[in-house]
């Protein structure tokens, strides 16, 4: 999403395609909670063991320090260190995993997601600001399935923590924002208000419903594969209803950040070189190409 708000702002993108592009970045990113739950599989098959995380996070990384160590060309070192940065990824998690479990004897901190789950507006409150701060809604959803090896998370608090990582995750792209024209501020707002309208639609949406029906399932304990499944839930039904109004919400992030007739002024091909593509020297040097001809 952050290279979608770079692509807007050198105008390669069109707003109402970046819209369509953040929906599908909004699902894409829950594919790291699944991955990580395939370390519940049955370990007496072959086959499934062999699938788990903790097998192939160091072949992945013995993979990529031989790529990096052998390989002459640049296109294969930077294929190890894809390599390494997926072992080291899911390495983290399973420490972390391990360093938490002895928190399922402290009292204390069952009595403080039993409050999340007494109180949603706090749950929704952590799972933004720890989001916010470590900058990524998977490693957030990472960790939420770490701390659920201890059995003190029940769907309860779970819930509304699921909810405020959605919105915490618009954190860095909102930063990203600083210094864009007028289409990168929109991209990033529609980022913050698809999963704003999530958070908001699906908190009143389910908690009216438990306030006259009151759910069975609210005190049951989370594994990682149920948390993997419902944020991937979450995500999907708020991008299913989202859909259908791209054009409107485009319409709408144009009524809130409005152009200036300096603004227009200022659509030259310069906006081109945006900075951002230099970590991509093919797009970069296009973009120079297209802003010389235009000159």
């Amino acid at each position: 999403t952050v290279i979608v708000v770079g692509l807007v702002n050198a105008r390669v993108l069109k707003l109402r395609n970046a819209i369509g592009v953040i929906m599908g970045a909004n699902i894409g990113t829950t594919v790291t909670a699944h991955i990580l739950r395939l370390s519940d599989l049955d370990s007496s098959n072959l086959f499934f063991r062999f699938l788990k995380p903790t097998t192939l996070a160091p072949l992945a990384c013995i993979v990529g320090i031989l790529l990096i160590m052998t390989a002459k060309r640049n296109k294969a070192r930077d294929i190890g260190s894809i390599f390494i940065g997926f072992g080291i990824l899911f390495t983290g998690m399973f420490t972390m995993e391990s360093s938490v479990k002895p928190l399922a004897e402290l009292p204390q901190f069952s009595a403080a997601f039993a409050a999340m789950g007494n109180i949603p507006l706090l749950g929704v409150l952590v799972g933004a600001g720890v989001t916010a701060l470590i900058q990524s809604s998977s490693a957030s959803i990472g960790i939420l399935q770490a701390l659920s090896v201890t059995g003190a998370i029940t769907f309860a608090s779970a819930f509304p923590i699921t909810l405020g990582i959605g919105v915490g995750a618009a954190c860095p792209v909102l930063l990203s924002s600083i210094g864009t024209n007028k289409n990168g501020k929109r991209t990033a707002l529609i980022y913050l208000m698809n999963d704003l309208f999530g958070m908001i639609f699906w908190a009143v949406m389910f908690y009216s419903v438990h306030a006259i029906v009151h759910f069975d399932f609210m005190e049951m304990t989370m594994s990682p594969i149920a948390i993997a499944i419902l944020n991937t839930v979450f995500r999907l039904a708020t991008v299913v209803i989202l859909f259908p109004f791209i054009k409107w919400i485009e319409k709408l992030v144009f009524t809130l950040v409005k152009d200036t007739e300096e603004d227009r002024e200022e659509q030259a091909d310069f906006d081109l070189l945006e900075e951002r593509f230099l970590k991509y020297p093919a797009l970069a040097i296009g973009q120079s190409h297209t802003a010389i001809n235009g000159m």
